[in-house]
């Protein structure tokens, strides 16, 4: 995805009250040996991307004066009640460099699971996302979570998460193997089943 971008040369709040009255958002841009740059945004075209899961968790072209480079979104401001981003980070990425990032979780197969059909099971999403590390070319835009085979009473961990090459979860993820989902049967559900059993 592209953002084409400006440079800003006024810096304080004044400025940026300024800014955003003009429809424009400010922001800068850091990293990878080069000074932060102060920059300035299409307001209406930011609000629009960062509606897009992708826009989060991409590799992303921004254009300033002419010249590209890639960036990682890593920080939004809005504000507390209006629709409106009052300031937006952008991360420089080295392509030879292992970045660290989130990545979104997307569920599959939770309406054909045995589980939820047949055993009473409600599948809880525990997580959103999971932070993985791996060089920018490699970061996937998500990773995908198979639910059809997670037992009733199971759960699924980040280490059940099948991850593509390149693409490994951070050390502190993968030490404490989170619960990503699982499939508890609700009381009610469990004590029908206890007494259809006893009838039976």
């Amino acid at each position: 995805m592209k953002v084409i971008a400006f440079e800003r040369n006024l810096q304080g709040t004044g400025a940026s009250r300024r800014l955003r009255i003009a429809g424009k958002t400010p922001g800068i841009v850091y990293g990878v040996g080069s000074e932060p740059q102060l920059i300035e945004v299409d307001h209406n075209a930011l609000w629009h991307a960062l509606k897009k899961e992708s826009f989060h968790s991409s590799i992303l072209e921004l254009e300033v004066a002419g010249k590209s480079q890639q960036v990682l979104l890593r920080d939004v401001q809005y504000h507390p009640f209006r629709q409106l981003v009052l300031h937006v980070d952008f991360q420089r990425v080295d392509p030879n460099k292992k970045i660290h990032t989130k990545v979104p979780l997307h569920f599959m197969n939770q309406e054909t699971n045995p589980a939820v059909k047949l055993g009473g099971a409600i599948i809880s999403h525990v997580l959103a996302e999971v932070e993985v590390v791996c060089l920018p070319g490699q970061l996937p835009e998500f990773l995908e979570v198979d639910l059809a085979k997670i037992e009733a009473g199971q759960s699924l961990h980040a280490k059940d998460i099948t991850l593509p090459a390149g693409v490994t979860l951070v050390p502190h993820v993968e030490a404490e193997n989170p619960v990503v989902a699982s499939a508890p049967v609700p009381a009610g559900a469990q004590a029908a089943a206890e007494g259809e059993a006893a009838a039976e």
